[in-house]
Parts: C-alpha cells; structure tokens; sequence
C-alpha cells in the first residue's frame, strides 16, 4: 500500500497484520476528512489482501472526536454523505478482525471508531463516551445502534442520551475493553492478540467474522454452507491430521514409558 501522501496516519505493513496509528496530535487526534481519506485507502488495500488491523493513536491520545472545525461547517447534505459512518461500517466489514488500542481520550468519532472493531483493549487512562447531543447533534456514525449491542441498552443510553464517559475500569466491567494494560505495553497487548488470530486458520477467521453478525433467519443455512466451503479446504486437512500425529505422538510416548 502507498502511504507517501498519507498525512494523518502512520502505518506499518507486517506479513499478516497491519498497524495504523491516527496522528494528529496538535488536535488530539481528531478524525477530519483526510483521515477518512487515508482510511478508505487502508480499507481498499485490506479488501484486496486481507490481514488484522491494529488501530491506535499517537500521543496518548486514540481519538478525540471528529474535528470540531470541520464539523461546525457541515450542513444537512454532508450528513447525508455519511462521511464517518461509511468508513465506519467499511472498516467493521473488513474481512480480517480488527483491533482498537486505546489510550486516554476515545469520544464522539473517535469512541465510535473503536465500537466499529472487533476488538478493544485499553490503557487504565482511557475514556470512553459520546458528548455529541452537548454539541447539538447525535452520535450517528454507529454509536446509537453498534453501542448498544455492546454495553446494552442502558449503558448505551447514559452515554449517548447524559453525556457519561467512562473510565477505565467502567468500560471493563461492561465489556467495552477486554483487557487493560499500561500504555507502555499497550501495543504488544494488541500485537498478542493479533499473533493469537494469526495462529487460526486465515479462512476459518475470515468466515466466521462474515457469519457473526448474519441476520437471526440466515442460520443455520449460511453456517451450514459456509462449513460445505471449509470443509474441503486443505488447511483443514493438514490441520485436523497434525491434531492427530500430535495425540498419536503423545500416546506413543506415553506407551514406550510403561
């Protein structure tokens, strides 16, 4: 992927991962429309060639919204372009899982960029809300349907409906993050989970994230079609007959000790 004109993210392309961290630190990383320029540019090249995506920010900062100054100017029409929300559902829809490191701020934008991934861990100086019925308008790029899949109903609405941001801990004990780490080892938490993703089979992976969130009436059919495609994969195979060499292996073992 060309990132020579990329001046809002920085990215390091690895064999099976991708790492993106969102760096705007003079407005705290606040998403304006050349970071979602430079996102729907990540996204093509991880439809193309798929692999995990780590997302993170710069200067102990995830995202601190979208850029106010942007967003004071736009009109009914803008809004109607779905600016975040587009790329949002394109980088949930990525065909590898997706990892969200955050660290202090994660507000407005920049909370429902993380709701978007399959994954979020956090620093214990993380805070997670949504503040933007105090600016006059909504959360509209995933918070008020993805946030309450997340944290349920009533979680979801002390955020979007009185402006609660949660700390750290807050947003464990509701499952918002799954782990907590210090910032210094924030990434090698996420590089961790992605080299526990890596080490499943990238088209079992790949499969069963597209199943995951498939309508209640798509079961079991599309499960049952999509196992007929992974059951005549070589990786399943090679897979199931190492299971095996390793339990025979292990019997043997045990046999030549008695």
């Amino acid at each position: 992927m060309s990132t020579l004109q990329f001046s809002t993210l920085l990215v390091e392309e690895r064999g099976d991962r991708v790492v993106v961290l969102l760096n705007r630190p003079d407005v705290r990383n606040a998403i304006d429309q050349q970071m979602v320029d430079e996102l729907h540019a990540v996204c093509a090249a991880l439809e193309k060639e798929p692999k995990v995506l780590i997302i993170a920010g710069t200067g102990g900062v995830f995202a601190s919204g979208a850029d106010i100054a942007q967003l004071r100017e736009r009109r009914r029409d803008d809004a109607l372009q779905g600016i975040n929300s587009t790329i949002f559902a394109r980088i949930a829809k990525l065909p590898m899982p997706v990892i969200a490191a955050l660290d202090g701020y994660c507000l407005g934008g920049g909370a429902e960029l993380a709701y978007a991934a399959d994954f979020r861990i956090g620093t214990p100086a993380v805070r997670v809300g949504n503040p933007e019925t105090g600016l006059g308008i909504l959360a509209a790029a995933g918070a008020s349907w993805r946030l309450k899949e997340l944290v349920g109903e009533p979680v979801a609405k002390e955020i979007l409906l009185a402006g609660r941001v949660l700390k750290a801990e807050e947003a464990l004990a509701v499952n918002l993050v799954t782990e907590l780490h210090e910032a210094a080892e924030l990434m090698d938490a996420a590089h961790r989970l992605a080299d526990r993703i890596a080490r499943q089979d990238p088209l079992a992976v790949r499969i069963t994230k597209s199943l995951f969130h498939a309508p209640a009436e798509a079961h079991p059919l599309i499960d049952q079609l999509a196992q007929g495609i992974l059951f005549e994969s070589q990786a399943k195979f090679d897979r199931m007959q190492a299971f095996l060499d390793r339990k025979n292996n292990q019997k043997s073992n045990i046999d030549g000790t008695k």
